[in-house]
């Protein structure tokens, strides 16, 4: 299927032949008939991408901060490696979508109903089913395409909260305000427009507001004086996009006493405190198309707000503009400027340098079922290849998996098959660059595959156990991104499918750190070490918020199970000896800290006296190294710091070992993974070892939680 992507890196805008998305629970899976080019926040997104790296910092400069803590602790080229690696990720555009449901994801919505959703330009979508909505029957494709747009304006609307009577002032008469104008009409408000725009000014008059054409240097606070019978306009709704704060203060001049101002578009907000304080004014942005947005609960997990105590969500936003549109009180079809064919998507975009463009409408025809839901695409030839190597399937393609494992296994020498992710979208973007034979969405069909012999598993957490056990039981290796499995009942399965299979595949989980350069030294110098040894293991984790997925135990399992399992592993390596016993401590539950569980500290005991803790702390400072590994033994201790020094305090002939840039061994762990299966050697970690390390980490895991 066809999908409109951008690049953010450069602002390259293309159509690319994409997999059609999984099928999702509580997703509806939609084929598209007409999509929407937003033209202001379309255009913006393609403005940031042509800009360059300094303007772009500009623009964003609380990243700017993070880049600069991450100098600090990871070192600049790291730093520069994973700054280019976020720009370089695809980003689809749009989200004004209509179609026809092909799949209902459990939702229960009939197949074949028409509906509109925040879907991007693509000839299939998958959409959370709060954020659809059905179609009427009197409502026609093209004027449904504009219903999300409507609803951003419609929330703007129901926070300024209109009464009949009143004057209201939209600034901006781009789609946005357009729609709003006609919104706050069947309010019964009088409302005024303001634009540089003649034509849009025109088709506000049209559409029943009065106007101030800014391009004719008329000036708006007299004609809103005038407006509002000498009283101040009640309210200033501000739908436009600049860098000014000009709106901002023109909209405090403008209001009565006690007046509202509301912001929908992208403005500058220096705040004038003498504008705000006489009058006593109200100042609020609107979060886009209304309560739920950007709520994980609300939208990835279906669950609703009770009409009750939210009578407007955005999904019951989204019927309210509809049902304007069936009764005729919103009327589209002056709006729309262009209608271009999927095909010509690219020309769709070019008129976005013409500032007069309004509702630029994209048609898709969906003549070929077949080629609509592929959920393959052949991105190279078909390769042959030697029974002696490692041909790999990669099943999920995030920013670890792409930046560092895929670039890992290519250089080891395995060979890359096929790269298979929900969405489809990250598939074919990093397939290609990484130099894959196919992208995909279709994981059974990947994992019975007989010319597929490795399974690399980079996806959420709680889909680690399952996919590992698919893949051993159609006998292929498999490398799992940590962790294993989130609870034990997994790790049965696990072991019950491994010693059932008949080749009895290589296992391995991504415990890195013990590939790291400064490891493998201090994996050498412990080696002449007799008795026990005693570790301390600090990770200064750094807060991620409670509502994450990896903070979720049924998704991403929590901090502990999703990354101390390294220092687990790490120890357990170290010490050389099995693991005989734990304990585990984590802050007391006190008011406002919302998560105990990732400010722990574990201590473990080894079968040959060795004893260890692990202190990690998600409420330390950036300012601080990340990782610190102190061992003490033979009458000397080892100190690691961040992955870029080793010291050695009292060791004989050895005294310190320095990298330029921080290793942590994901390059040397896939390469061991790879050779060992070219070479037909043992797995680099036994398998017991590492069902030994995942046992331990849930136990540890499921400590803290009681």
């Amino acid at each position: 299927m066809k999908q409109v992507l951008q690049n953010i890196s450069n602002g390259e805008t293309s159509l690319v032949e994409v997999p059609c998305p999984q099928v999702k629970n509580n997703h509806l899976l939609i084929s598209t008939s007409k999509t929407l080019v937003s033209a202001g926040t379309e255009r913006m997104l393609i403005d940031f991408g042509k800009a360059n790296f300094i303007d772009k910092a500009r623009q964003q400069p609380d990243k700017v901060k993070m880049v600069l803590g991450k100098i600090k602790t990871d070192g600049l080229i790291p730093t520069i490696d994973a700054v280019k690696s976020k720009l370089d990720q695809p980003l689809p555009l749009g989200y004004c979508n209509v179609g026809t449901v092909i799949d209902n994801g459990g939702t229960g919505v009939d197949v074949g109903t028409r509906v509109v959703s925040n879907g991007n330009h693509a000839e299939v979508v998958r959409v959370p089913k709060n954020l659809c909505a059905k179609v009427p029957d009197s409502v026609d494709d093209e004027s449904a395409a504009f219903t999300v747009l409507g609803a951003i304006g419609l929330q703007g609307v129901r926070l300024i909260n209109p009464t009949l009577g009143e004057c209201i002032v939209v600034t901006g008469l781009g789609l946005i305000g357009l729609i709003t104008v006609q919104l706050l009409r069947a309010n019964g408000c009088r409302v005024l427009g303001l634009d540089f725009d003649s034509a849009k000014c025109e088709l506000a008059r049209k559409l029943g507001a009065e106007t101030v054409d800014l391009s004719k240097g008329e000036d708006p606070i007299k004609v809103a004086e005038a407006f509002s019978r000498g009283r101040g306009v009640d309210a200033v709704l501000i739908t436009a996009s600049t860098k000014s704060s000009e709106p901002l203060s023109q909209a405090a001049t403008m209001c009565r006493q006690r007046g509202r101002i509301v912001l929908v578009g992208v403005i500058g907000q220096e705040i004038s405190r003498a504008d705000f304080f006489a009058k006593e004014l109200t100042f609020q942005v609107s979060c886009s198309y209304g309560p739920g947005r950007y709520d994980t609960e609300y939208e990835d997990k279906g669950n609703d707000y009770p009409v009750g105590f939210v009578r407007w969500t955005e999904q019951r936003n989204f019927e309210a503009v509809l049902d304007m549109m069936a009764t005729g009180a919103l009327d589209i079809k002056p709006l729309i400027t262009h209608r271009f064919a999927i095909d010509d998507a690219l020309d769709a975009y070019k008129c976005l340098d013409d500032k007069s463009s309004l509702g630029i409408v994209l048609d898709y025809p969906n003549t070929n079922e077949v080629e609509l839901t592929g959920r393959t695409v052949n991105l190279v030839s078909t390769i042959e290849y030697k029974a002696t190597d490692a041909v790999c399937a990669f099943i999920g393609a995030g920013n670890y998996a792409s930046r560092v494992l895929m670039p890992a296994f290519k250089g080891a020498g395995a060979s890359l098959d096929t790269v298979v992710t929900s969405g489809g979208v990250s598939a074919v973007h990093h397939g290609d660059k990484q130099g894959f034979v196919k992208a995909s969405t279709d994981f059974d069909q990947v994992i019975t595959d007989t010319s597929i012999n490795t399974v690399v598993i980079a996806t959420q957490h709680n889909l680690h156990a399952q996919q590992t056990i698919a893949a051993l039981k159609n006998e292929k290796h498999v490398f799992v991104e940590k962790p294993l499995a989130l609870i034990e009942s997994e790790i049965d399965g696990i072991e019950a499918a491994y010693n059932e299979s008949k080749t009895k595949p290589k296992v391995m989980v991504g415990y890195n750190r013990r590939f790291a350069p400064h490891v493998v030294k201090m994996k050498e110098l412990l080696s002449s070490v007799k008795g026990p040894k005693t570790f301390i293991m600090t990770m200064n984790a750094g807060d991620i918020p409670a509502d994450h997925w990896t903070q979720d135990s049924s998704v991403g399992g929590g901090r502990i199970i999703g990354e101390a399992c390294h220092y687990i592993d790490l120890m357990r390596h170290l010490a050389g000896a099995k693991i005989t016993g734990f304990n585990a401590m984590c802050l007391g539950d006190t008011p406002g800290i919302a998560i105990r569980e990732d400010k722990s500290s574990i201590t473990l005991s080894f079968e040959d006296g060795s004893i260890g803790t692990i202190h990690y702390f998600a409420n330390g400072g950036k300012a601080f190294p990340k990782e610190r590994i102190e061992v003490f033994a033979n009458d000397a201790v080892l100190q690691l710091d961040n992955f870029r020094k080793l010291t050695g305090f009292g060791w004989r002939g050895f005294s310190k070992m320095k990298l330029s840039s921080q290793d942590k061994g994901q390059k040397d762990c896939s390469k061991a993974f790879v050779g060992s299966i070219q070479q037909g050697k043992a797995s680099p970690i036994s398998f017991e070892e590492i069902i030994e390390v995942a046992r331990i980490s849930c136990q540890v895991a499921e400590s803290l939680r009681k």
